[in-house]
Order: structure tokens, then sequence, then C-alpha cells
């Protein structure tokens, strides 16, 4: 069992944090139409709260397959894995309860994001554009603690089912030289997700729970850089910001 602020911020964070790069508003297919594909990686970082605060780590790795036209809109999917951190989400409020660990971690777990975005060009330097992306948990986050309560040994796990978040923003750009592609912007996400627990212990939470909760921070803001490589391939590297900051790169091919 664990505690309610445990709870939420288990369901949370890996649903908030799936979807990976928002990448530049425009996109880098051809103007004539076509598809790209990208291979990227993020490491994000977030607070959750409910009576107390967590810091939540996520590791995500994913590829993606996308076709825009026009230089003017663009759809995408993303097949990825993530593992889960949350500190402190064991830890015990009762002097008659210890555990074996004070943090949830679980490794690899499949999840997938469809997005769009469309971009509106000001002058041959400047461009507005927006996109809306959508993430979701295809497996269960599991960890399981062991400890003493009043001398009697507990074993007990959480699971964190049905994890999906989604996440709208508006992004200014500015092309400079050699097609290089700066980008940045405001966005916004909502975040659900549900948590059972097994047993009831002591100084940790009772009852099995089903949390609908959303994040500390709702509104953050990214900022990024597009670079032309060789041979249709450009690099793509990112920084997001809500409560904490989060950054990723991704590698992609136009065809």
């Amino acid at each position: 069992m664990i505690s309610m602020s445990a709870l939420w911020i288990l369901a949370m964070n890996s649903v908030a944090a799936a979807g990976g790069l928002f990448g530049p508003p425009q996109t880098v297919s051809r103007e004539a139409g076509g598809l790209n594909t990208a291979i990227g990686y993020r490491y994000h970082e977030d607070t959750f709260t409910s009576d107390t605060d967590h810091v939540v780590r996520q590791n995500q790795i994913y590829s993606q397959v996308a076709y825009g036209a026009k230089n003017r809109w663009e759809i995408y999917g993303r097949i990825g894995i993530s593992d889960l951190k949350i500190f402190d989400a064991f830890h015990s409020t009762s002097a008659l309860t210890t555990t074996d660990k004070n943090h949830f971690e679980e490794n690899w777990k499949f999840f997938g994001t469809l997005g769009a975005k469309g971009f509106y060009p000001i002058n041959n330097i400047f461009g507005i554009g927006a996109f809306f992306q959508a993430s979701y948990n295809f497996s269960n986050f599991t960890d399981d603690i062991s400890g003493i309560h009043n001398a009697t040994p507990f074993l007990a796990d959480l699971k964190i089912k049905k994890l999906w978040d989604v996440n709208f923003g508006v992004g200014l750009q500015a092309t400079a030289p050699y097609g290089i592609k700066l980008y940045t912007g405001p966005y916004v996400y909502y975040a659900e997700a549900d948590a059972y627990l097994s047993s009831a212990i002591p100084g940790i939470q009772s009852g099995t729970e089903k949390v609908l909760w959303k994040n500390k921070s709702t509104a953050g803001g990214f900022l990024g850089v597009d670079i032309p490589l060789a041979k249709g391939f450009r690099l793509n590297m990112e920084g997001q910001y809500t409560d904490r900051f989060s950054v990723g790169s991704a590698i992609t091919y136009t065809y």
C-alpha cells in the first residue's frame, strides 16, 4: 500500500511524460508531400503533488513515422519504451512501519503517440504553428515493496494502469541561414491514470485506490533547434519546462 500522495504521483507521472519531443512547427517532409522518420530520446523530470510533492523522472526512447506536405502540415505516430521513477513514493508516515525502499521504480514499458501540426509562414524567415499530441501507455507500471509493521512482515504492490496524456501548444519559428530552424512557444497538457493498491498497511494508505489526478503544473514552455546534417538527415534538440526541466534529441530522415 502507498500513501495517497504517492498514488497520485505515480498515476500521473508516466502519462504526462510519454509523448517525447514536440519538434519544429514546420514539417521537414518534402513540399510535394512525403514521409520522414525519426529516432528520439528524452530525459523527463516533473513534480507532482497532492498533500506533498514528489519528483518524477523518466527516460524515453522512441521511433517515429510522419507524413507532411506543402511545408504547412504533418501527422505522425510514435512507438517507444519508457522507465519510471518516483522519489519517496513508499515513504511511511508511521514509526511502526518500515519499508525496504522509498522510491518507486519500473523499467521499460511500451507507449504510443499520435500527433498533428500545422504551420503558417508569416514571411521567408518567421512563421507560426500549432500542434496537438496524445500518448497512451500500453503496459502497466508495477513495483513491489516489503517491510515490517509492528514486528509483522508484509508484502504489497502498486499498479498504474491506463496512463494517457494530451498536449497542445503554439510555436513561433525562425529559419536561420543553412536551413536551421529555431522555435519556441508555450504548451498546456492534461494527463490521468488509474492507480491500484494491493493491500492496506498502516502508515502508508489503506484500501485499493483508483486515482484520477493531474500534475502540479499544467502549462509550460519549450525551446528547440532543428539542424540539417547531410543526405536528408536532421538533428533536433529540444528543452521543455513545466515545474522542472526536461531535454531530448532526435535524428530525422526525410525521404
